[in-house]
């Protein structure tokens, strides 16, 4: 990562540092050009006033400053020039700044030379008498200038880019160091960086949100490994006895009775097996499912009498009587899931009974409250009931054939519908299960 990030600046400086030099240059050129057009146009205006005698005197003075003047008369022949013979000079009429003089009274150019190496400035100023008066110089041109500045600028860069790589180096180090020690934290050093000066506290809720995701996805992790391990534990108790009792009866060890009640067993226990798949896979299902849920008005007054038609055979086979009262109860939630939730919620409540027992189901005010007296669950339990695989009792619940999964169904309904769910209990005093959803 830093050597990505000096890389990235390194490049930056260099283009930033060779554009400015050209742009630097360029500008420089510009003003040179200005100055120098300027000083020729002052020395136009000053030999314009001069008679020529005076002009042509001065004319010496100016040719050891480099400085070219040429008088021109009205039809374009030159009649004097300081610097070479006007016999060899063609007619100036035709030239740019001549042209712009007559008919302007002034004008200027600037012709570069075949080689491109110089640059002649030309500025003119009508006369009087209808002639031109111009004074020319003759410049290095830009590309010249650069090509001498070159190895001066190439190694200003170089200085310029050493420097700049110390900087960067300086800068990413104290930038991503901050970054490295936040991430450092995530990974698990608790809150550590929350303390820290050099950290930017920008930063803070980014990390704070990126270490709570992570925490998550830990968790999650380890509750699916948790969740497989019960799973494997759950499926290898009955799938050990059909083994052994389906043994035994192959080898023919037992005789016509005790096959009859062996089979039995196995029925029983592959039921249970079907009833933990069910259950681990409506979980599942729960877990990994992103499809919006389709809501609709429900009525689970409706719904509570149909699960005390459906789980009466149950009921009776545990001496439990389910009772069934309060008025229609319409709540915003998916069907399915609260029938589910109400059969979880009656299923539990008889299976952990007693002999001549009671469930008493009542629906009122946007709240379903789920009641027995049964063993309850003491008050350390209380949290622990909806965990997967948890039971109270353990012996008990392999006996009534419960999964421990049907609370943390209970509790996945209660969170995607919205709602809130309540326990009051006492162990030995029944327990009362209320769905509130109001909340």
């Amino acid at each position: 990562m830093n050597k990505a990030i000096n890389i990235r600046m390194m490049i930056v400086a260099t283009i930033a540092i060779l554009f400015t030099a050209l742009l630097s240059t360029f500008c420089y050129y510009r003003v040179f050009q200005e100055e120098v057009l300027e000083d020729l146009e002052v020395y136009a205006r000053i030999l314009s006033d001069m008679d020529s005698v005076e002009s042509e005197k001065y004319a010496e003075e100016l040719s050891k400053s480099e400085i070219r003047m040429t008088i021109i008369s009205e039809n374009g022949e030159v009649i004097f020039d300081n610097v070479a013979d006007v016999s060899g000079l063609e007619n100036h009429r035709s030239r740019a700044e001549i042209k712009a003089a007559y008919s302007v009274g002034e004008g200027y150019s600037v012709r570069k030379s075949e080689s491109l190496r110089y640059s002649n400035y030309y500025y003119a100023v009508r006369l009087p008498n209808g002639g031109v008066i111009r004074t020319a110089k003759k410049t290095s041109s830009i590309f010249n200038i650069f090509g001498h500045a070159f190895p001066y600028v190439i190694l200003i860069v170089m200085v310029i880019l050493i420097i700049s790589y110390i900087i960067s180096r300086l800068l990413t180090r104290s930038i991503v160091l901050p970054v490295e020690k936040m991430a450092d934290s995530i990974m698990g050093e608790g809150d550590k960086f929350t303390g820290e000066k050099k950290i930017y506290s920008e930063l803070v809720p980014v990390m704070e949100h990126i270490r709570s995701q992570h925490e998550d996805l830990l968790n999650k992790q380890n509750i699916r490994q948790e969740f497989t391990a019960n799973v494997s534990h759950e499926l290898k108790t009955p799938l050990t006895s059909i083994s052994g009792y389906s043994e035994l009866i192959e080898n023919g060890m037992t005789d016509e009775e005790t096959t009859r009640k062996f089979a039995g067993e196995i029925h029983a226990g592959a039921d249970r097996m079907l009833v933990l798949i069910n259950d681990i896979l409506r979980l599942s299902e729960m877990d990994t499912s992103d499809e919006s849920l389709t809501m609709e008005d429900v009525d689970i007054h409706k719904i509570a009498l149909d699960c005390q038609a459906m789980l009466e055979p149950m009921a009776e086979k545990h001496s439990v009587t389910v009772h069934v009262s309060g008025e229609k109860c319409v709540v915003y939630a998916n069907k399915s899931m609260m029938e589910e939730l109400m059969y979880n919620l009656c299923d539990n409540a008889i299976r952990y009974n007693n002999p001549n027992g009671n469930v008493w189901i009542e629906t009122s005010d946007q709240r379903l409250s789920v009641k027995d007296d049964g063993i309850g669950i003491s008050k350390e339990n209380q949290e622990r009931v909806f965990e997967r695989f948890f039971r109270v009792d353990k012996s008990r619940s392999r006996k009534t054939g419960g999964t421990g999964l049907g609370l943390a169904i209970v509790k996945h309904i209660v969170e995607l519908s919205n709602a809130k769910l309540i326990v009051n209990s006492s162990e030995g005093q029944g327990t009362e299960m209320i769905v509130d959803f109001k909340s």
